[in-house]
């Protein structure tokens, strides 16, 4: 989805000045990012100063905004390995471009109205992932 990362970190700003939060957190990825530009950290770093410049409590020199993307340079393989360690359960994970509507599913309790299509950019590069870091794929 274009401006997606732009569209999630204007939403977090807003909600973090209105908590007076310094930090807003991002799980962008610069490697695997298929062709979005806003997943890059120069644009990181961009919003970070336009954050600065567009709120109230950073012009007032209330907050400085701070944006953490954690996983801006590690690999997919990378990524999958550490929410793996933290127990992540990717059954419930996916971010398809074109999801089906069907009754694709592995298993009753992870039942979706829409499956990922398992062809998209981002379907692909998370099967990469999961072949790379040595898993299954619980999709």
């Amino acid at each position: 989805m274009p401006a997606r990362n732009t569209i999630f970190l204007s939403f977090a700003l807003a909600w973090a000045e209105s908590l007076h939060a310094a930090d807003i957190f991002i799980g962008a990825n610069a490697i695997d990012y298929s062709g979005y530009p806003d997943c890059r950290p120069e644009f990181i770093k961009a919003y970070e100063e336009m954050a600065n410049l567009a709120t109230k409590v950073s012009v007032e020199n209330k907050i400085r905004f701070k944006i953490r993307a954690p996983l801006i340079e590690l690999t997919k393989a990378e990524i999958i390995r550490k929410g793996t360690e933290l127990k992540v359960d990717y059954s419930l994970a996916w971010s398809c471009y074109d999801p089906v509507s069907d009754d694709r599913t592995q298993s009753a309790e992870h039942k979706h109205k829409y499956n990922a299509c398992g062809k998209c950019d981002s379907c692909i590069l998370r099967a990469k992932g999961f072949k790379e870091a040595g898993l299954p794929d619980p999709l």
